[in-house]
């Protein structure tokens, strides 16, 4: 009778830790649809979905100074995304020093609200910029008043991950901690880690591996919000790119360096009509 019970309670033990186990994909399928993902699940060699993401433009900026559309700095190998910085051996068609890789889902994918999730992996090393975060789809007001959101960001050598909302406020009036506006948290950057932001009319939660690490919030105080406090109430895009420093900041690149960040899928979830 003693072995009965015994065989009853553990299998009663076992079916509450089944259900305690599946409860977080289940409160997450409950709450949230996904309405955008690319596990980069193609052939090896093959260019991201051209349905999904467009080679970023070049410009000035110091992320965006060296961006190429060559395949050799974005394409899928092993069902990941590789996202490169690498040395320019051909100055003759392209003075840029170094050719990076920056795609961006601009025009093609875009959303108000939601959670977002990035499995990656980078290396630390000088020079080392690699970023996944977003914009706000035009038409909208020139950077940094229409806002960004940076999801993941690494420097260099440095073992922290930032995660960052940029505005009118924080830039241009310095407002960085009124409230705090960038979180960071030291990390193995060689390790594969979860990158996640939630975002809502209210706050922009930033999660690793599901764990808290910041939340930047909307004030209720008119003057800062007439002085770009919250610009985001606005559809955003999705960046994904592997940039270098300069000499200004981050550390400049070592120019014969190959720098690589490694996307294994990325996410996007809405909350569910209740």
């Amino acid at each position: 009778m003693r072995q009965v019970i015994y065989i009853i309670l553990c299998c009663t033990f076992l079916i509450v830790l089944s259900d305690t186990v599946q409860q977080p994909n289940s409160e997450v399928s409950g709450t949230y649809e996904m309405i955008f993902s690319d596990e980069f699940n193609m052939p090896n060699g093959s260019r991201p979905d051209s349905s999904k993401w467009a080679c970023s433009m070049r410009h000035k900026s110091r992320w965006a100074r060296w961006i190429s559309d060559s395949s050799a700095v974005a394409y899928i190998d092993k069902g990941k995304l590789i996202c490169r910085a690498i040395p320019n051996t051909n100055l003759a068609t392209d003075t840029a020093i170094m050719l990076t890789g920056a795609i961006e889902t601009r025009n093609k994918f875009y959303f108000k609200y939601g959670k977002v999730e990035v499995r990656l992996k980078t290396n630390r090393y000088r020079g080392n910029f690699p970023a996944v975060w977003m914009l706000p789809q035009p038409p909208c007001k020139e950077h940094p008043y229409g806002g960004e959101i940076d999801i993941f960001e690494a420097y260099g050598t440095n073992a922290d991950a930032y995660h960052t909302a940029h505005t009118h406020w924080t830039l241009h009036l310095k407002n960085k901690n009124k409230p705090q506006h960038q979180f960071h948290e030291q990390v193995s950057m060689h390790k594969w880690h979860v990158y996640g932001v939630e975002w809502d009319e209210r706050k922009i939660t930033w999660l690793v591996d599901g764990k808290i690490v910041g939340v930047y919030f909307k004030l209720s105080d008119s003057d800062a919000l007439k002085n770009g406090q919250w610009p985001f109430d606005h559809p955003f895009y999705i960046v994904i790119n592997q940039s270098v420093g300069d000499h200004t900041w981050p550390d400049p690149p070592n120019l014969k360096h190959t720098y690589t960040t490694y996307i294994d899928w990325i996410r996007v979830y809405q909350k569910t009509k209740e």
